[in-house]
């Protein structure tokens, strides 16, 4: 096995492991999120400011969320990119 397949290996792995757990946690942040806002709805004593607070928090998470995806794939990329460009025999 050369150094070229064994790096493109490793890269996938590590791109899968991201993705599954980068999947896994956007899958519990949105369960959670359904929970807190069916606990906002019956909170009668919580005033429209503060359910605004809480959405604008949610909506700052979740772009949050997609910030770093990109950022995390635009690596990847960066990665894959400059290992792509070593000679295949090496």
């Amino acid at each position: 096995m050369n150094q070229n397949q064994l790096i493109t290996q490793m890269l996938d792995f590590n791109r899968t492991t991201f993705e599954n757990t980068f999947n896994t946690l956007t899958m519990l942040q949105e369960q959670v999120e359904r929970v807190a806002n069916g606990c906002l709805e019956q909170a009668t004593w919580l005033p429209k400011a503060g359910k605004t607070v809480i959405d604008e928090w949610t909506n700052a998470c979740k772009k949050g969320r997609e910030s770093f995806k990109s950022s995390m794939d635009e690596g990847f990329k960066k990665v894959e990119a400059f290992f792509a460009d070593f000679p295949k025999g090496q």
